[in-house]
């Protein structure tokens, strides 16, 4: 993971630095500067407006008792989309656009939780592709399930009563 973080902030502003060049060159200077303003104006907007819905959503799940899964996500997809909306550039706002989006952070929720699935699959050792954990669940055989429910109906329900109290009748 360091060295993919290496390469990304090497690569990535010579990438924006060739994309706004490219977009100067077909619409001009002043225009491109002008989007890239309002690109980070709307996103500014866009950051406050959802990362105050995935606050919200985040409390209303504490108070109902809820494990916020979803929220948490949302929150960490809105942080990092945030940060690539307040770079300047234009693949960084794709990028950061695609993670704020209330339509389309579903989508980058479903591609993050895949990747952390797989990652932590991988790590305990086990396989990223069918997620197969070693020593993991087996659904019980049939035999299993049969000496289970047999056992099940051996259990006798009754109340412990303590011979050292008076009972009261």
């Amino acid at each position: 993971m360091p060295w993919f973080v290496a390469v990304a902030l090497l690569v990535v502003p010579i990438v924006e630095i060739f994309v706004i060049i490219q977009i100067g060159q077909v619409i001009g200077g002043w225009p491109t500067v002008g989007l890239l303003l309002v690109e980070s104006a709307l996103g500014a907007w866009l950051i406050k407006r959802e990362g105050r819905r995935a606050w919200n959503a985040l409390q209303t799940s504490f108070q109902t008792a809820r494990m916020p899964g979803k929220e948490l996500a949302d929150a960490a997809l809105i942080l990092v989309g945030g940060t690539l909306l307040l770079a300047p550039g234009f693949v960084t706002d794709v990028f950061g656009f695609f993670f704020v989006l209330p339509f389309t952070r579903p989508l980058a929720r479903r591609v993050l939780a895949a990747i952390l699935g797989r990652r932590i699959v991988a790590q305990l050792g086990g396989n990223p592709i069918t997620g197969f954990m070693p020593g993991g669940y087996k659904p019980p055989t049939a035999e299993q399930a049969e000496a289970q429910r047999r056992r099940n109906e051996d259990i006798v329900q009754g109340e412990v009563v303590d011979p050292d109290k008076k009972q009261d009748k």
